[in-house]
């Protein structure tokens, strides 16, 4: 999947025309990306699209047009497009309420390790999480995580023929699957691998 280069960014004010319809085409999009795991756990399957309208939007909101931070942009959210081996994944823990969600996030530390994906009868492949930076400490984890899932041939190949794709968490405190995966989602995903 090709990254987003400065070239093919719009500027601060074609972005202003042309936010309201670009949003909403990425909201679509992103339904076909989303999988909640449970009540409290949901996987953002990101790509090029989600990636091009998160650089956009922080350009925006941070009146960034200088080559520089464009560039610092750029370098931050292109490490979230897949490259044809792997799915990559924003992870977000939502508990609505203030204090449980403070208390679940401290019981479950290493949520981000137990998190797999896995195509038919093989063994789960389990995330590769937050390579960027470590997002927990001995007291909590993070609400949000940055997640890769690396494929290999076989899978791939399992996968495109037709075999079922399904996700989970295999975590003590948090267990739960989603197998298998809806059709729509494991389209969008299978798109990735190419």
């Amino acid at each position: 999947m090709p990254k987003i280069t400065r070239d093919s960014l719009m500027t601060l004010e074609a972005y202003a025309r042309a936010r309201n319809d670009f949003r909403a085409r990425v909201m679509a999009h992103k339904k076909t990306r989303t999988v909640p795991l449970g009540e409290n756990v949901t996987l953002i399957f990101e790509d090029e699209l989600t990636m091009r309208y998160q650089v956009q939007e922080m350009l925006r909101v941070e009146k960034i047009f200088e080559e520089a931070g464009i560039q610092s942009e750029l370098e931050a959210y292109n490490p979230m497009i897949p490259d044809g081996s792997n799915w990559k994944a924003t992870m977000m823990i939502e508990y609505p309420d203030v204090e449980e969600r403070s208390r679940m996030l401290g019981e479950l530390i290493g949520i981000e390790d137990r998190v797999w994906v896995r195509v038919a009868s093989f063994a789960p492949v389990f995330a590769i999480a937050d390579e960027d930076l470590d997002r927990s400490t001995d007291e909590k984890t993070s609400a949000v995580h940055f997640l890769r899932f690396e494929l290999d041939g076989k899978l791939k190949q399992s996968l495109a023929s037709g075999e079922a794709l399904a996700a989970g968490v295999d975590h003590p405190r948090y267990r739960v699957s989603v197998d298998p995966m809806p059709a729509a989602i494991v389209a969008a995903l299978l798109a990735d691998l190419h």
